[in-house]
């Protein structure tokens, strides 16, 4: 049984201002915005066995009654989200930690009050010191006050299903997740693997702080966890959202979508 789940929050474009612009395939052109990335963003939600687990947290959109958009997506699955128990980060970009601070009706509050979010230590310093439009330093304070913050420093092990890496690549101190829960291995590259194009036309990204060192690792990642099974969470995809690798004849891998 699939143990995850996309939070999908929509399609937008975003160009050099890092303003993210919903953007409707049916009736947008994208010749409309020039210079422009056209990207889904999709959080997940893991069932593991010491609760669930929601990777990365999009833009902080809203419904229309003014509910924060990921708790709506949580609630629509048939979870709560108090019942959250890790906020997996790979990196600070503002697409990626939007819904980690629910700013309502004057207040501001943690969006998973009973959850740890995990980011690394040098991440967090780094993006906590700029004036980069990727980030809202607004959210940093919000949260470092609210006592659920946990840094780490390096490669380590969240607990006996999750392991934490840094790779890198898309910002300095990007890191990726594996989980290993059921019998299943899921692996979230965060914005080094966002989507399955990255893998089968692998290319060095303009937009990444050291685009070598991401097309490098997506080639490693692949190679091993293509062979193993690895189930593949793609936060930036327009295709496949949740992919499994499939042999086929001539001995190469394809995804399957296992997404609902």
């Amino acid at each position: 049984m699939i143990q995850a789940h996309s939070l999908y929050e929509g399609s937008f474009s975003v160009d050099a201002s890092k303003v993210f612009v919903p953007f409707d395939p049916k009736k947008d052109d994208p010749k409309d915005r020039p210079a422009s990335l056209f990207v889904h963003v999709r959080p997940f939600l893991v069932e593991t066995k010491a609760g669930l687990v929601v990777i990365d947290t999009g833009l902080g959109e809203r419904t229309a009654d003014g509910e924060l958009l990921i708790h709506h997506n949580i609630k629509s699955l048939g979870f709560d989200p108090s019942d959250v128990r890790y906020v997996l980060m790979s990196h600070l970009h503002k697409d990626h930690m939007g819904g980690t601070v629910d700013m309502q009706d004057g207040s501001t509050r943690i969006a998973f009050p009973n959850a740890e979010y995990v980011v690394q230590e040098k991440e967090w310093e780094n993006a906590y010191s700029t004036d980069s439009a990727s980030y809202r330093t607004e959210l940093f304070q919000a949260l470092q006050r609210s006592g659920n913050l946990l840094l780490v420093d390096g490669d380590g092990d969240l607990n006996d299903e999750i392991s934490y890496e840094v790779t890198g690549g898309h910002t300095e101190f990007h890191q990726i997740f594996h989980i290993r829960t059921g019998d299943e291995h899921y692996f979230f590259g965060g914005d080094v693997l966002s989507e399955p194009g990255e893998i089968f036309r692998n290319f060095v990204a303009k937009y990444d702080f050291d685009g070598r060192t991401s097309k490098e690792y997506r080639t490693k990642v692949w190679e091993k966890g293509a062979p193993e099974g690895w189930i593949f969470l793609f936060y930036h995809s327009k295709t496949t959202q949740i992919g499994k690798p499939v042999k086929q004849d001539d001995g190469s891998y394809k995804l399957e979508d296992l997404a609902e």
